[in-house]
């Protein structure tokens, strides 16, 4: 029964050869398939070989009359209509068909248009009944296919290496694989349905995923990773999302954890070991950069021109070898948590202004010119460690200059950004292959070429203003076009940090 209109089929059963070829005239006119058969017998073989969609059957014929081919037809597939054609002497037998099964009559001798009519009213039931069962097929295998694929993703999540629980906008668990409860070491009976703070219990990420499960953070790059550490001295990390319907609505939050205890440990006994080198050659060095200066001041006109320039470079080597060592340290203090322990209130526009006006003298030996574009209102205070927060944006608009040519253009905009304080710092100097962008944060790392070849630096300051950024709950992001600049974006949180520099 999956053909189309066009394609229905009409057997024509009546011992009238004149009914016969005047229904088969008049239907094939508007666009039906006609059998026909002039015996009782005949039509039941015909239906139960060729299966037609409607029958137009005449209750008196020889062979077997309409009744019982009626009767055949209604065990064998209920779904034929069967339309009685019965003179004026037998409508009541008519109705009893009717009764037993059969769609409608019509009576004998009958009008063109009047079995156009019947069988057109038959067609459209037959028309409904199919889209019915179509509807309710794909009903059923939609059914299936999300049965399926709710199968597929619970297996695909229970067999995670990584942690992956999922909460609702209310903020309560509804599920965690098994990875998740080995990770938080729950117990493995352990069961969704409470709040966080039953499964996990560092109270600032219990906030943070209870705010991204209420919606409060439905831009993605606006979601710290945050790190924890367990009672037994394990240490996690977990980067948490919106579950976003199909509007666009928060519907919860899903949260990837994921074991660093072996990166903490080997990144602290790689900041023991730069700890130790770093001040046994601080101080030595210090010395011969004080020693080198005093021979140079006291070579001055006397000394041929060759040996002061190999002197001055070789003070230039040592000077750069201690700002490696300070940068160094820097890191280290920064990797053993020595910084933004104490975070104070910070009036954000009289510390940048103050950066902005120290570097000017320098942004202006090369004719650049360097600008700060403060909001029309005040800023909210920022709770942080000044310090920390002037080697973040001196940083950023030292390599601004450094990286900028010559009568090259500096700005600093700070504005709101929702809950967070947004400092840009935008020039408009070589820029920064795209290559290079997932990479400029990493210790060591520097971009090399035409431009920046003869530029010098440690490759730390990034990574120093990316950790001390991390410590305070700060995210940085930048955006550049080779030639025509970068946007360096910090965005810090503008309500009070606890807990050793984490935003509650």
């Amino acid at each position: 029964m999956n053909k189309t209109l066009e394609e229905l089929t009409i057997l024509v059963a009546d011992d009238e050869g004149d009914i016969r070829d005047g229904a088969e005239r008049v239907l094939r006119r508007i666009g039906y398939r006609v059998l026909k058969a002039a015996r009782g017998d005949d039509a039941q073989k015909m239906v139960e070989a060729l299966r037609p969609d409607l029958v137009m059957l005449d209750l008196k014929m020889p062979g077997k009359d309409g009744m019982e081919v009626l009767e055949f037809i209604q065990q064998m597939d209920a779904r034929i209509l069967v339309i009685v054609v019965t003179g004026f002497a037998t409508v009541e037998a008519a109705i009893e068909a009717m009764k037993r099964g059969a769609y409608d009559f019509i009576p004998k001798p009958f009008e063109p248009d009047q079995l156009r009519i019947v069988v057109n009213r038959a067609a459209e039931k037959i028309r409904l009944s199919r889209e019915t069962e179509l509807l309710e097929q794909e009903r059923r295998r939609t059914l299936f296919d999300l049965d399926m694929e709710k199968s597929r993703i619970h297996t695909i999540v229970e067999s995670l290496p990584d942690g992956v629980l999922v909460t609702n906008v209310s903020g309560q668990l509804v599920l965690m694989n098994p990875a998740c409860k080995q990770l938080l070491e729950l117990a493995a009976d352990m069961k969704p349905g409470k709040p966080i703070d039953a499964y996990i219990p560092d109270e600032a990420l219990c906030h943070l995923i209870t705010d991204i499960s209420q919606g409060r953070h439905l831009d993605y790059d606006d979601i710290p990773a945050h790190e924890f550490a367990l009672s037994s001295g394990k240490y996690l990390r977990a980067r948490g999302q919106p579950v976003l319907g199909d509007r666009k609505e928060c519907l919860g939050a899903v949260v990837n954890l994921v074991d660093i205890t072996t990166l903490k440990i080997v990144d602290r006994l790689k900041s023991e070991f730069v700890s130790k080198v770093s001040h046994e050659l601080r101080s030595p060095l210090s010395t011969i950069h004080e020693q080198l200066a005093t021979v140079i001041g006291d070579l001055v006109d006397r000394a041929p021109v060759q040996d002061q320039h190999i002197l001055s470079r070789a003070k230039e080597k040592t000077k750069g070898m201690i700002s490696l060592i300070n940068d160094l340290l820097d890191m280290s203090r920064i990797d053993e948590g020595l910084i933004c322990r104490e975070p104070r209130p910070v009036v954000l526009e009289e510390l940048l202004h103050g950066i902005v006006d120290f570097l000017l003298a320098r942004a202006q030996t090369k004719g650049q010119s360097l600008i700060l574009a403060l909001p029309p209102t005040p800023l909210p205070e920022i709770q942080a460690d000044p310090l920390a927060l002037e080697s973040i944006f001196g940083n950023l608009v030292t390599n601004a200059i450094a990286y900028t040519p010559d009568g090259g253009h500096i700005r600093v905009d700070v504005d709101m950004a929702g809950v967070h304080v947004r400092v840009r710092v935008v020039d408009n100097g070589f820029g920064i292959p795209e290559k290079h962008l997932s990479r400029i944060f990493e210790r060591f790392y520097r971009v090399k070429d035409e431009n920046t070849r003869y530029i010098t630096g440690t490759g730390l300051g990034l990574p120093i203003v990316k950790g001390l950024l991390d410590a305070m709950g700060g995210i940085i992001e930048v955006q550049s076009t080779p030639g025509e600049g970068s946007v360096f974006t910090v965005l810090l949180p503008a309500s009070p940090i606890k807990n050793g520099g984490q935003k509650p």
